[in-house]
C-alpha cells in the first residue's frame, strides 16, 4: 500500500510538472503538450497534480472545455475509489 501511495505521489508531481512545462512552452510559442496527453495523465491517477498545476501555473484556467473534462475524470476516479474501498480491494 505504501508503494502505491508513493507511486501516486510521484506521478502527481510529474503531472504538476507537465502543466508547468506546457505553460512554459505556450509562453514561448513552441510545440505544446496536447490536452489529450494531459487528460490521460490525469485519468491514470494524476488528476490532483493537474488541478494543482492549473492553480499554481494559471494554466488552462480559462479553458472551460478542458476543466469540464478534467472534472469528469476526477469524478470517475473518486467513484472508482469509493467502489474499491467499499469492497476493501484497496
Amino acid at each position: 500500500m505504501v508503494y502505491l501511495l508513493l507511486a501516486c505521489l510521484v506521478w502527481n508531481l510529474l503531472c504538476f510538472g507537465m502543466m508547468g512545462m506546457d505553460k512554459y512552452l505556450a509562453l514561448r510559442g513552441k510545440q505544446r503538450i496536447s490536452e489529450l496527453t494531459l487528460l490521460l495523465s490525469a485519468l491514470f491517477a494524476g488528476s490532483a497534480g493537474i488541478w494543482l498545476g492549473m492553480l499554481v501555473w494559471r494554466h488552462k484556467s480559462a479553458k472551460r472545455n478542458f476543466q469540464i473534462r478534467l472534472l469528469l475524470v476526477t469524478l470517475v476516479q473518486l467513484l472508482l475509489l469509493i467502489l474499491l474501498r467499499s469492497d476493501r480491494l484497496i
